[in-house]
């Protein structure tokens, strides 16, 4: 008789990191399709701001200071843009803790998938969700309110690229203190305090040299500032100086959040 040998048994490992990235952004993102309520107010809060704030502080613009031969809505759109991008990185740190609470993240756990991808998947998603935001918001400024910068597309295409890469490196350290935290009330209330100073004590809504002396001390050191001049020289068609000062603040801070959220988030549930 002819013994028969066995096939060596492997071990199946799971798919490759890329794949698992897919699969899981797939699943975030059809989970926010699926529920209308959230694409809604995900926009509709965005555009309310864009709405008072360019109706308020529209006057602002025949005040001594302010960019000679500029609109406040061009003035304002690109701030409105990263300020956008900077709340739904919040909401990207308010989802994951939603995550771990309904018991997602403890199934994920059971499968044989790397926890890394579950937050890359969480981040690109995010991105993708911002991005669709942001060129809504476009749409409507365009056509509402005239929103017609000397940019040109080419300059308001750069605005809205910085403004996603300043959100999603956010989106990191928002990712990083959730998978600490673990609590979504906390989460908010930390996310509240960090961008409301950010905020308004910056170049957003006014030009610097209309602040407050005090305040112009905090926003001259603000790394939001940096981020919205440099979207604003894009889309105004300025000389750009901050686009790389922003854009490697944004890579410093999405390494940071990465390592931190990696840890906290391979921490027991």
């Amino acid at each position: 008789m002819t013994a028969t040998l066995a096939a060596p048994q492997t071990r199946w490992r799971g798919t490759d990191f890329a794949t698992q990235v897919l699969v899981l952004t797939q699943r975030s993102l059809r989970t926010l399709v699926s529920d209308p309520r959230m694409i809604v107010f995900s926009i509709l809060q965005p555009l309310i701001m864009l709405t008072l704030f360019s109706q308020i502080f529209a006057s602002i613009a025949n005040t001594p200071g302010f960019p000679a031969g500029v609109s406040y809505i061009d003035f304002l759109m690109p701030a409105i843009l990263v300020n956008t991008a900077m709340q739904s990185a919040l909401q990207a740190g308010v989802g994951l803790v939603t995550d771990m609470k309904n018991g997602v993240l403890a199934r994920f756990r059971s499968l044989p998938i790397r926890l890394g991808s579950v937050l890359v998947a969480r981040s690109l998603s995010d991105l993708v969700r911002t991005a669709a935001q942001l060129v809504l918001m476009l749409l409507f400024a365009v056509t509402i309110f005239g929103f017609s910068p000397a940019g040109g597309i080419a300059g308001v295409a750069g605005a809205l690229a910085l403004a996603l890469a300043v959100g999603w490196a956010l989106g990191w350290i928002f990712l990083a203190i959730a998978s600490w935290l673990r609590n979504a009330e906390l989460m908010q209330t930390v996310g509240f305090l960090a961008m409301f100073p950010l905020m308004f004590a910056s170049s957003a809504y006014v030009p610097v040299s209309g602040l407050p002396g005090w305040l112009q001390a905090i926003a001259n050191v603000n790394p939001l500032t940096y981020a919205v001049d440099a979207a604003r020289a894009l889309a105004l068609s300025h000389p750009v100086t901050g686009v790389v000062a922003a854009l490697g603040t944004s890579a410093v801070l999405a390494v940071i959040g990465w390592v931190f959220a990696v840890r906290g988030f391979r921490r027991p549930l």
